[in-house]
Formats: structure tokens, sequence, C-alpha cells
């Protein structure tokens, strides 16, 4: 059974009274006029007769105890959180959508609403922030709102970078990110400049481009991390690999060189640091020890990149430490970072929330299919079709049509299916809305199909379309089973923020490949330019290494972190 929907237009709908966030605010409400003498009422009447039955001899004594060990649990459970899977622990950071505190509480809450509700929209947390990585962001926060755009420090290094070379004991250094192609490479770069950031103490800003506008809410509180217009470097986004003020040139060009003991003053004032698919063999020095000490040097460095490249830090080994106490899961990383730093505006989030608690919320399962068709795929959309339901099959993903009519009509009320079309053509969610409106589907449920747009075409220099495209990555990361388009950042990021291990739709060539699909092992995303071994200096240990950087599941030729 199915619902004959059109395409559903974003609009202005209603919230439902049983949204998360209504929910949330009931919840805060009667906890309000409850207090603590209701609760305490509340767990002596559940534990009274419990204690008539207990407490007699000897029994006494241990009841008393295990009662303590109760209250202990319940005020100190999560206290310390872990980076660890817990279904108890998305419970309890329902109640606030903090995540455990990896979100601070000193921000103005109605002015980005997703930043505090988008957490209340998850089944799950999957993941809690280590103290260590929490203690971090703090520090960070305090060290950005000391150094971010205007303020004394900022002017005083704007002067240094005017100056033409680099100087010690500056109390500010930056690392500026550039960005470049669509949503999902530059929310993917966001997340790994971020990391870089924090791991070498510097503030990260970035260039933001018109079509950038409205996207994101501040991520630090009581300061900025856009860079201002007046920056004076004026061609920062037409620097390329080839540019003179590369790493890698200025290392040939004999402008620096990476010996240890060259002095900072000798530097210039700032370094372009390029990490994207046409990088040079010489530009992935910058994952080497002993250049990571020469780049760490220069108050600025302006860092160019399309690809998640955080499984490549791994491979520095003054990172590893740190990285460890960050994050105990490896898995965790995009996760938690992404929902730190990325906070859709409420612009956007008003276009997730209504439509998600109009179309999707009341579903028992939520099927996610994310469709992207690249450049190099030459075959027809009846073949990509016919691919999707190969893997369902495969891996039971869809509801099963019944093909002979025969399934009885139930007469309680059955389950129903979401199933959730992410793809610039209208072609693939006619498909299925065809498939479940003429048939019934065996196992009796209702099955409806939705596709909150089609834009035929990529339009990442419009800032409407990339609304849109942020909007529908995080209904993805609603879904409670995805299935994506291998090679895809945006599929990427639709699971990162879910959390869940996804689907890959095996890239096609000339025919469907067998398999048609894999079955993720990780939650991480996949750094589609490999890293090869070409540091000469201190490395880490290959055995360890490789223990945890593995090839992707659905890129040969790429990395990504494993638990």
């Amino acid at each position: 059974m199915a619902n004959d929907r059109k395409t559903l237009p974003y609009r202005e709908l209603e919230i439902d009274d049983d949204s998360p966030a209504h929910r949330h605010k009931k919840k805060k409400k009667d906890e309000k006029n409850w207090g603590v003498p209701g609760a305490v009422l509340i767990v002596c009447l559940m534990t009274l007769p419990l204690l008539v039955f207990l407490c007699s001899g000897s029994r006494l004594s241990s009841t008393l105890i295990w009662l303590r060990d109760v209250k202990v649990n319940a005020v100190q459970g999560w206290e310390h959180g872990s980076n660890q899977t817990s279904s108890t622990a998305s419970n309890n950071n329902h109640t606030n959508g903090l995540i455990d505190g990896l979100i601070s509480p000193n921000f103005d809450k109605e002015s980005c609403l997703s930043r505090y509700e988008s957490a209340l929209y998850y089944k799950t947390i999957p993941y809690m922030p280590s103290s260590y990585l929490k203690q971090k962001l703090r520090n960070y926060e305090a060290l950005h709102k000391k150094c971010g755009p205007n303020t004394p420090l900022y002017k005083k290094s704007i002067e240094q970078l005017n100056s033409g070379h680099s100087a010690e004991l500056m109390d500010c250094n930056y690392v500026v990110w550039i960005p470049y192609l669509g949503l999902g490479n530059r929310i993917l770069t966001l997340v790994s400049t971020f990391l870089y950031a924090i791991l070498t103490n510097k503030v990260m800003l970035i260039q933001a481009t018109d079509d950038m506008v409205g996207l994101f809410c501040e991520p630090f509180p009581d300061s900025s991390w856009i860079l201002p217009p007046d920056f004076p470097i004026k061609n920062i986004m037409q620097l390329d690999v080839n540019s003179n003020v590369t790493y890698r040139n200025m290392l040939n060009n004999h402008v620096i060189s990476n010996d240890p003991n060259t002095k900072v003053e000798s530097l210039p004032s700032y370094v372009y640091i390029h990490l994207s698919h046409d990088i040079e063999h010489s530009d992935r020095l910058f994952y080497c020890n002993e250049d990571q000490y020469i780049i760490g040097k220069f108050n600025w460095l302006l860092l160019h990149s399309d690809l998640y490249f955080v499984p490549s830090l791994y491979s520095t080994p003054m990172f590893e430490e740190e990285l460890g106490l960050f994050f105990p899961a490896k898995e965790s990383i995009f996760y938690l970072l992404a929902h730190y730093l990325i906070h859709p505006t409420n612009s956007v989030w008003g276009l997730v929330t209504r439509y998600y608690n109009s179309y999707l919320s009341k579903a028992d399962e939520k099927i996610g299919i994310q469709i992207r068709i690249f450049h190099w795929v030459k075959v027809s959309s009846e073949v990509i079709f016919q691919q999707i339901l190969d893997c369902s099959n495969k891996e039971r993903v869809l509801p099963e049509l019944d093909l002979n009519g025969t399934t009885a009509f139930k007469t309680n009320e059955p389950k129903s299916k979401a199933i959730l079309v992410a793809s610039l053509y209208a072609d693939y969610y006619e498909r299925f809305k065809s498939m479940y409106y003429e048939h019934s589907v065996k196992t009796g449920e209702f099955v409806s199909v939705y596709q909150p747009s089609h834009e035929e075409r990529q339009k990442t220099e419009i800032q409407s379309h990339n609304q849109k495209a942020l909007a529908e990555i995080y209904l993805l990361s609603l879904c409670d089973v995805l299935m994506t388009t291998a090679y895809s950042t945006f599929g990427y990021i639709g699971y990162g923020l879910a959390g869940i291990k996804p689907i890959f739709l095996i890239t096609v060539h000339d025919k469907i490949p067998d398999p048609p699909c894999v079955r993720a092992v990780s939650r991480e995303p996949c750094n589609l330019t490999p890293l090869l071994n070409t540091c000469t200096g201190k490395t880490v240990d290959k055995e360890k290494f490789e223990q945890h950087v593995k090839q992707c599941e659905d890129v040969d030729h790429g990395i990504k972190l494993f638990d």
C-alpha cells in the first residue's frame, strides 16, 4: 500500500505537536512542575514494595546498600562521558541536546535552533565525547574568543602578516580554510581543518563565499569564524597547486628549508597548503613529522582541500597521542566534530523540521536512498534503478512487493515505512512511487515515498540550492537505514551525521557490478586520495597504523578509519 503523493516541496507547514522539540519543552515543563519532591515521591512509591519484601533481618543492610548504589548511578551515570556507543547515554542526552557537554551551553538558543534541537531528533546518540575532547573544545573556544576577527590580537597578527615574515611568540596563530567544490566536500574539509586547528593550537577562520551565506551558524561562542573582507591576501581564492606560496614550491625553490633548526624569522608570513585531489608528491610532506615542525612555525596557514584528510593525520607521530585522547573510538571522529561544528541556520533547520515532522516522523522505519550520478557514469537511469533493486534484494532494504496481489488487508494498524529519495533527478522517485502504488507489499505495511526536491543539476554557486542540499543531508541523517552512492561526499555527510553504517551502491561503469552494493564496516567518511609513505624521518608504527587506517569499502584507492 502506498500513498500517491507528488514530489513534496519545502513549504511552510505546522510542526507536529509530537515533534522532538515539542516533547522536550513539555518534559522540561513537567520537570519544573514536579521538581525534586515529586521525583523523591515517585522513587519512594516504586521502591516501597521491594523494601517491604526484602527488609527483614540481615537483608536490611544489603537492601540499603543496593538503594544507595541506584541513587549514585542515577546521578553520576554519564558524568564522565566515554567515546563508546551507548543507547543509555543517548536517552540521557535527549534531555538537553548538548550531547554530554560536546556542545557549549553559552549561546543564545533562539539564534541557532539546530544547535540544541538536532540531537533531539535522532533515535540514538552513538558516541559520547571524551572528557579530554570536551576540555580541549572549551579551551579552543576561549582561544577563538581571544584571537577572533577584530580583536586586538587579531589586528596585531594582521600587522605581522603584512610585514612579510613570521614571528616568534605570537599569541595567536591561524589556519584559514578555503572553500572548494560542492557542499559535501566543504563540510568534510571544514571538519578536517578544525581537527588540525585544535591539534596545533591554531585559530580556524573561513573564507566565506556568497553561496555559503545563510547555511551555517557561528560555531564558537562570542566570536566569529568568518575571515573579514579586508583580509590582506586578496587572491586567496585563486591559489592552487602551482602557486609559488605552496609549501612544496617554496621548498623546491629554496625559499624555505625543512631543516628543524630553521629560524621562524626566516620564514614568510604565510604558507599555502594544498591538500586536494590533485595533490603532488611533495605536498604530502604536510603529514611528515619533520615538515610539521616547520609548517607549525608559520603564523598563518592557508589551507585548500576537497578531501576528508583526517585519516592521514594519524600518520603524523606528533599527533598520535592526542588523537588517541580525543577519540578512543576512531569511528567517532566525524560524528562528534560535525555535531560540534556544523549547525544549519534557522532558515535551513526550518526546512528540515517542517518536512520531517509533516512526512517522516510517524513512520516506523525510515529508509534513505541517496543517488548521485557522476559525469563518468554513462549508463541509463533504468540500469541504476535496477542496481538499487538488486542491492535491496541482497541486503533486505526495501519492503518486498507482493506481485501476485495475495496479501490480505490487515484490520489491525499496520506498520509504516517511509522511503526518502535524495537525488537531483525526479525519475527515481517516480519509479519508487509507481512501484509501491501499483503493488502492495508482502508484509502488509504502508509504504510512502518522498523526495524534497529535484534540482536536475548541481548548482553550488546558488545559495538556495545549497540550503536545500544541506536540509536533505540532515533529512537523510534522520533515517534508520541508508543506501548511498559510492564516492559521494554528500552521502558521506548523511551517514556520518547519523553515526550509522550505510550500504554503498558500487559505481556502475558499463553494467551492474556483482555484488551491486556493499555494507560499510566503518561509520567514518573516506579520504578519496591515498596516503603514500613519503616521510624519511620519524614515522608511526606501521602495524599499529594499519590496524585502524584501511582501504575504503566503496573506493579502492581511498583510506578511512576503523575501530
